[in-house]
């Protein structure tokens, strides 16, 4: 394969070719394709596509993050994402900034769950000199799982005078780290609804419970290798190194290359790792 065949495959996947996702059933079917997906561009590239990039059916000149809040594009993505979410068709992750989105399908977002989530979600998160969790993150989960979906304006009101809006947002990044909560909602006015997660989504948080790191972070690899078509070994880390320590990444492609399931491709003058006889390599080796 050629870096030029490389490109020409990634443009396909991630619709910046000239083919945008604009409805609700593409919106799905590009998620379900792709695995996961940034809303915008990181300032330092990551090798992801974006929702904005399949939005607008190309990558050339796409907004960031600064530019977000004044750019059409940015809006109209952000629009069909946050139906995307309603739907369940997607789910929500703070693994970069809370404005700029990470979305996982719905098929990959339980390994994810077993990554990083609480395996005992039904118990509420308490504070003290071990916790992840500030007393005030602990109100704000109570509040949610009382009164949830809560739009961030609400629950303001809710967890009493003297809290800061941006007090209020530390708190609620602990909890969505952990995916104790997340986002379903948008408005304009009120700004992002919560809910508790395991409420939201059940099958999606007892499959990632019942699924063990090393399954989940295998499964995950694959998928990313599958959106990409291919990758170097420090690209994955870099990748995956968000969320797990790079040592496991290592671990994890190394066994999959042992059991086949992943192989080298030479791409240009690089050796990548893919997943083994996918489409794509068995077109070049033809």
């Amino acid at each position: 394969m050629t870096d030029q065949e490389l490109i020409d495959f990634r443009r396909e996947k991630w619709r910046v070719n000239g083919n945008p996702v604009r409805t609700l059933d593409d919106a799905r079917s590009f998620i379900e394709a792709v695995g996961f997906c940034l809303l915008l561009p990181l300032e330092t590239p990551l090798l992801v596509p974006t929702f904005v990039g399949g939005w607008s059916g190309s990558d050339e000149n796409l907004p960031r993050l600064r530019q977000a809040f004044s750019n059409p594009r940015a809006k109209e993505a952000t629009d069909l994402m946050v139906r995307l979410l309603r739907d369940k068709s997607a789910y929500e992750a703070n693994l970069f900034d809370e404005n700029n989105a990470f979305l996982f399908s719905a098929a990959a977002f339980p390994y994810f769950y077993a990554l990083v989530g609480e395996r005992n979600p039904r118990q509420a998160p308490r504070p003290g000199p071990r916790s992840p969790y500030s007393e005030l993150a602990c109100d704000a989960y109570q509040i949610i799982h009382r009164k949830g979906p809560i739009s961030k304006l609400k629950l303001l009101d809710d967890v009493g005078k003297g809290i800061s809006m941006p007090a209020l947002d530390r708190a609620l990044a602990e909890l969505w780290s952990k995916l104790r909560i997340t986002r379903v909602d948008y408005d304009e006015r009120e700004g992002a609804s919560w809910d508790v997660l395991q409420r939201w989504a059940p099958d999606a948080v007892a499959e990632g419970i019942n699924t063990s790191a090393n399954s989940a972070l295998s499964a995950l690899i694959s998928k990313y290798l599958d959106g990409v078509i291919a990758a170097d070994l420090p690209e994955l880390e870099t990748f995956f190194g968000n969320f797990v320590p790079r040592s496991k990444v290592r671990e994890s492609v190394n066994a999959l290359l042992a059991a086949r399931e992943l192989s080298f491709i030479s791409v240009g003058h690089r050796s990548l790792i893919q997943i083994t006889e996918t489409p794509v390599r068995r077109a070049v080796v033809k």
